[in-house]
This record gives C-alpha cells, structure tokens and sequence, in this order.
C-alpha cells in the first residue's frame, strides 16, 4: 500500500496511515493538501491518499472539504487520532542542555503549558516531523524538537519528556481516500459524507434536513461553504451515521428530489478513536 500524505516521515499523517493500513505502508510526502489529492489521483504515483479534515480544537480545514470536492477520490474510511506531542533529543542530551525547541507553531502553541517552566528560545517550522529530522541529521546537543513518538523512532531520537501536550483531548480526523476504481465496497459500512446544494427558496435546507430526521439518520456534521461565483450561496458538506445501507440510500433518493445538486463521496465506517 502507497499512499500520499502531508508532511514528512513521522508526521502525525504517517501515524494515521499506519493505524488504519499497517506499519508497512509506503507514504508520498506532499508540502501541500493539494499536492495530496494530486498524487493520491494518479495511479502510477499512490493508491490513494490521507487527509486530514477537523481538528476538536482548530474545527474545520475548510479548504480541504473544497479539494474533496472537486477530487473524484471516494472516502473508504476514517480515524480520530489524538494528537500527542512529545519533546524529543538526540542520544545523551539532558533537559539542561536545551537551549531551543523547534516545531510547528501549532504544535508549540498546543505545549505552551510545559514550555513555560523553562526559558527555551522557541523556533517556528514549518513541519513537526522536519524538526525532528533537522535535529538528527545536524546531531543538535542544544536544540529539542516537538513532534511524534513516530518521529522519535524513524531518526533515532530519545523522547525526553512525553505527553507535554497542555490539552488532552485533542483529536484529528483523518479521511482515507481511494481512486473510485479501487474503492471497493466497504463492509458493514454505517456512515458516509456528501455535498448538496438546494434552490436556495424559503425552507429549502429545512426539508432536507427534515428528510434525514425522520429517516432515522444522524446528522453528525454538516458544514456551509459559499459557491464560487454566486450572490452568498451556500452548498453543504453532511455526515451521516445509520443502522444500514439501505436506509442511507432510501434518504438519498428522498433529498434528491429538494436538491439542485448530490455528491456522495463514500460509504464507510465510523473510525475508532486511536
């Protein structure tokens, strides 16, 4: 398996694809979401891709629900990771040798709590993973990183102090995504994304709405993005959770009919939260 993703070798993309494929999986590192979609679309290059899609504390990656829709790729699953930063070191560096914590600025804002007891120069990167590599290859005995235990062991790193995260319940979902070709049916599948958009007349969103409800469907996301090039139009990203997929396609065809516009971009099961 070969799939591509964003960021560099022990990023928390990598952890994801092991936790959902195996540890054997191959990664294709991407500086950007859209260099992800772009690889994960071609067949010579991966068989499919990992993007993440909602963080519990940033919310949405809005920019990234408009590439899965303008992807022909299919959701053939999904994972909740929680996020654990770890402060990393070469071989025999202590907590007083430390002079600087390199890391991504969002990683650094999320270990603000640890990082204030000590009086360390934090530098901003571009990529957690990259910071741990750059400390390694360069044998750094004054500068710590912040990423993954992934990272720690890919380029032979010590975590010298674990979990300095000061939020705990910090979780990332992460859609896996299959050319449609090799998205084969998922087995016992209870969930699925879509888009829609309605004729935008009085009442129109509340009778799809209405539709799901008495389906019986949970509505467990639905999210509004402006259409390019309309007067404040909206179209809708939904996730649903149902009993079976029977149901599921019994209420698609019931909105269709409220609907200017449907998209369902996969069937699969609700991720475990890892």
């Amino acid at each position: 398996m070969k799939v591509s993703i964003q960021g560099y070798e022990g990023s928390f993309h990598q952890v994801a694809a092991r936790l959902f494929y195996d540890k054997q999986v191959e990664v294709v590192c991407c500086d950007t979401f859209k260099e992800v979609i772009k690889i994960a679309t071609n067949k010579k290059e991966s068989d499919g891709g990992v993007m993440a899609i909602e963080n519990s504390i940033a919310g949405s990656i809005l920019p990234n629900y408009n590439l899965l829709h303008k992807s022909n790729l299919k959701v053939v699953g999904e994972l909740y990771l929680q996020i654990r930063q770890n402060l990393l070191v070469n071989k025999g560096v202590q907590l007083e040798d430390i002079r600087e914590v390199h890391s991504h600025t969002m990683a650094l804002q999320q270990c603000f709590g640890f990082l204030d007891k000590y009086k360390w120069k934090l530098v901003e990167t571009d990529d957690t993973a990259l910071s741990a590599r750059h400390i390694a290859h360069h044998k750094s005995k004054h500068i710590a990183a912040i990423a993954s235990k992934l990272a720690a062991e890919l380029y032979n790193l010590d975590v010298i102090a674990p979990n300095i995260h000061t939020l705990r319940n910090n979780y990332t979902r992460f859609l896996f995504l299959r050319r449609e070709e090799d998205a084969a049916a998922v087995e016992n599948a209870d969930k699925s994304s879509l888009s829609f958009h309605t004729d935008h007349s009085k009442g129109s969103l509340a009778k799809v709405l209405t539709k799901i409800a008495d389906a019986g469907i949970n509505l467990s996301k639905l999210q509004s993005f402006p259409i390019p090039g309309s007067d404040f139009k909206y179209s809708f990203h939904a996730d649903m959770e149902f009993a079976s997929i029977e149901q599921f396609y019994k209420v698609v065809e019931q909105i269709k009919p409220v609907t200017e516009s449907l998209k369902v971009y996969g069937v699969y099961k609700k991720g475990l939260w890892k």
